[in-house]
């Protein structure tokens, strides 16, 4: 197998990434016994896996428009009773699915 002169670049760039990748989550793991143990800062920390995941997922369902938000409170909703994960996330894409049909 030879390598033009893109792919070298695309090789490289791979590796980049890949290093730079594995430098944060070993720079993560060993910032992490430095992080606060109370007061309010580690009540900051605490909540930012779940602020980031919300950050992810609001766009998604602000883009889905009506069915995406309805589908996202009943996926909600779902795991809030039941405590089932993967039967809300089949609820929830369910409904999607149902819409895009309907449309």
């Amino acid at each position: 197998m030879s390598l033009a002169g893109n792919d070298h670049a695309i090789l490289i760039t791979i590796l980049c990434s890949a290093l730079v990748t594995y430098a944060l989550r070993i720079g993560g793991l060993l910032l992490a016994e430095r992080l606060p143990a109370s007061g309010r800062a580690k009540v900051f920390m605490d909540a930012l896996p779940g602020t980031i995941l919300i950050s992810l997922i609001a766009p998604g369902i602000a883009a889905s428009g009506v069915w995406g938000g309805a589908a996202a409170l009943a996926t909600a909703g779902c795991v809030y009773k039941t405590g089932n994960v993967f039967l809300s996330m089949l609820i929830g894409v369910g409904i999607v699915a149902v819409s895009r049909q309907l449309m």
